[in-house]
């Protein structure tokens, strides 16, 4: 697939505060052994929901535990205090907040890594064995190529077109570079079940999680107008409803949790797209009613 090159947009993702891998062997300190690794996520934010899908896919259950989060963190300063205890052992007098995910290492008691990307990868190469192959051989470009069309063409894209107080020309230009981007990815997707091969990959996962986004948190700061345009590509949407019924998928989609943890965060103005809803996530998800995975209480 061939992306355009967007304009530079710095991210308000914060860096990984740990970016350890799991290696092959054990030179590389942090080895793949079943049990010994766990995920600490919640499916109401993106990265989390991005890896509660992978490790769904994969069947991870038992190889590598997962705990889920509250939605909205418990901590002033956005953390999740039970995860305050990793943070301070795996850095002497850490001050950031304790956000997730997380994966950490039961053996050291410490944090491996809090980027996802990365544990999205190390999960499949290290732990997927004989399971779906999430990113083929020969796949890697195409894959990050989708990672940065959603991270910036829908994404970033669609935060800046509903931007509270902002330029009506810059807005406009976000929401021109989003609809741009969905109409590539709707064209791509005419005619095909999957972004990228004959079965799901992490190509999927990713443009799943940003399309879930952006109906469920970014139209709500767009215009009604703005909303029908983004609903307008059918072959896009047809494959978001797909995945959805894909218990993978719609099994980790916590609407509820999405919009008390938007609420939370957000300092914008809720606009007329708040009304004007693209998908009924919740019927094709199997009608969970948004319930999502239960969070395990410390």
């Amino acid at each position: 697939m061939t992306v355009t090159p967007l304009a530079a947009h710095a991210s308000d993702r914060p860096a990984p505060a740990f970016r350890g891998r799991i290696g092959r062997d054990a030179r590389s300190g942090h080895y793949a052994v079943p049990g010994r690794y766990r995920l600490h996520l919640s499916t109401a934010c993106p990265d989390g929901l991005r890896i509660a899908v992978t490790h769904a896919l994969l069947g991870l259950d038992t190889v590598c535990p997962a705990t889920f989060l509250p939605a909205v963190p418990d901590c002033p300063e956005g953390g999740h205090s039970v995860l305050r205890p990793l943070y301070e052992a795996s850095a002497h007098r850490y001050a950031g907040p304790a956000v997730g995910p997380v994966l950490s290492d039961g053996w050291s008691g410490r944090i491996v890594s809090t980027h996802a990307p990365d544990i999205m990868r190390d999960l499949a190469r290290r732990f997927g064995g004989d399971r779906l192959s999430l990113y083929p051989c020969g796949a890697e470009s195409e894959i990050e190529a989708v990672e940065r069309m959603c991270g910036e063409g829908v994404e970033e894209a669609a935060q800046r077109a509903g931007s509270a107080g902002g330029e009506p020309v810059v807005c406009d230009i976000a929401l021109g570079t989003l609809l741009e981007t969905l109409g590539a990815l709707d064209r791509w997707l005419d005619g095909r079940t999957y972004m990228i091969r004959d079965e799901i990959t992490a190509a999927d996962v990713e443009l799943w999680v940003a399309l879930v986004q952006l109906d469920t948190v970014h139209r709500n700061h767009l215009d009604a107008a703005a909303v029908q345009r983004i609903a307008d590509h059918p072959a896009l949407w047809a494959y978001a409803r797909r995945l959805t019924a894909h218990p993978a998928f719609g099994g980790h989609l916590d609407l509820d949790g999405i919009e008390r943890r938007h609420h939370a965060r957000c300092q914008g103005l809720e606009a007329a797209g708040a009304a004007v809803q693209i998908l009924d996530w919740a019927a094709h998800a199997g009608d969970r009613k948004g319930a999502g995975p239960q969070v395990d209480r410390p």
